[in-house]
């Protein structure tokens, strides 16, 4: 029945957007040239994003340039992207880290790919393209964190953003400090900010560039949790504890998941509702709910 009523489901242009991998939000209809940025960013190189993949579904994503506190080279941004499309398509992934190499997590973009991008329309062109790629981010059927150590500044304050939560070290500050640069968050930084903590919370956080510690973070809700350890290694340990409570369970339905709770927050009500109702017809009858259902109870107490 349910697959009956998938192939008799009319999507909408958004829905369509979330179910198919690897749609942008800028084309060339927006002015959005993707191959000419690609060639600008790759004159800028240093730094790495390395991807580890752990065989308990949990992935670690490392912003490695640490002789600039792990800011973005335009290469990074290139490799950014690599990443983001690698794991909408690992299937077995639950869960993913985003942390910074050396007990840092990054600075934000490479001041030197910023002054040689000097024009308006090469600041358009970057934002596009940050944008797309931290939207794909976002939308990763992954259940992500951000692991805050050390700075999370300008950019990166904008990538733990798009992570579905944020853990921090207890001497880890968060600064979006584009005000003091003359420009704005441009990576999507502000929207998600706002659903994150509010529009008067995100207004005075912007406006004031303000430092946010350990502390403050959690009492304003940017941060789930202030972890234990400072250490690097231990704070690893310590957040991939904390995210295992969230992916315990079958792939399929734990990204299931992801994407119903994606789709009420970027679909309207009635758009959302039939994506929910999709996204069941994938789970239901299958096998982790034939395994539950044999065990003759809906939960553990």
């Amino acid at each position: 029945m349910a697959k009956s009523l998938l192939k008799t489901s009319s999507l909408s242009g958004r829905t369509k957007l979330l179910h198919q991998t690897g749609l942008s939000l800028y084309s060339t209809s927006h002015g959005f040239y993707e191959e000419e940025v690609k060639k600008t960013l790759q004159q800028f190189p240093g730094g790495s994003i390395d991807l580890q993949k752990e065989d308990n579904g949990i992935g670690i994503l490392t912003l490695n340039n640490p002789s600039k506190m792990n800011a973005f080279s335009g290469v990074m941004m290139l490799q950014l992207l690599e990443k983001v499309i690698e794991l909408e398509n690992w299937t077995e992934g639950k869960g993913l880290i985003v942390r910074g190499a050396k007990n840092t997590f990054s600075s934000g973009s490479d001041l030197n790919a910023v002054k040689s991008l000097g024009t308006p329309e090469d600041g358009m062109a970057v934002c596009m393209f940050m944008q797309n790629t931290l939207t794909r981010f976002m939308r990763l059927p992954l259940i992500s964190v951000a692991l805050v150590q050390g700075w999370a500044l300008g950019g990166g304050a904008e990538f733990t953003t798009a992570c579905d939560f944020r853990l921090m070290t207890p001497e880890s500050k968060i600064r979006f400090v584009h005000k003091e640069m003359g420009i704005i968050p441009s990576w999507g930084g502000t929207t998600r900010l706002v659903e994150i903590i509010g529009s008067r919370q995100a207004l005075k956080v912007l406006s004031g560039a303000l430092k946010l510690d350990s502390k403050n973070a959690l009492n304003i809700g940017m941060v789930e949790e202030v972890l234990q350890s400072s250490d690097e290694t231990k704070s690893l340990e310590e957040a991939q504890e904390w995210l295992k409570q969230f992916i315990q369970g079958p792939p399929e339905v734990i990204r299931a998941l992801k994407k119903s709770v994606c789709s009420g927050r970027e679909l309207y009500l009635e758009e959302a509702l039939q994506n929910e109702r999709d996204l069941l017809g994938t789970v239901w009858g299958g096998p982790a709910n034939l395994e539950a259902i044999a065990k003759k109870g809906k939960f553990n107490k």
